[in-house]
């Protein structure tokens, strides 16, 4: 195997806050949490959000997971004809 070294600069106060977020999700460096993510990201296997993760509820949680089910068998499904009928449909409850 071919290896070559990546240099990227960037600042010690990032390096080293990046080095702590990778040790405390059990990488043993920042340099395997880099190396895994850049062989997750050439099998185009990496999905990327920022932000606070959403936790749902367990009655949330259900409740979604029933939809779906509902969904995927074509269980109570609706159609609207037109924008009257959808308000009628979305205002129903």
């Amino acid at each position: 195997m071919h290896k070559t070294a990546l240099q990227i600069p960037v600042n010690k106060s990032l390096k080293d806050k990046a080095e702590i977020v990778a040790l405390s999700k059990r990488f043993s460096s920042l340099q395997e949490f880099i190396r895994i993510f850049l062989v997750e990201a050439s099998k185009d296997n990496i999905d990327i959000s920022f932000g606070e993760n959403t936790q749902l509820s367990n009655t949330a949680e259900k409740r979604y997971l029933k939809i779906d089910k509902d969904f995927k068998n074509n269980k109570n499904i609706y159609e609207a004809t037109n924008a009257k009928d959808l308000m009628k449909q979305l205002h129903k409850d």
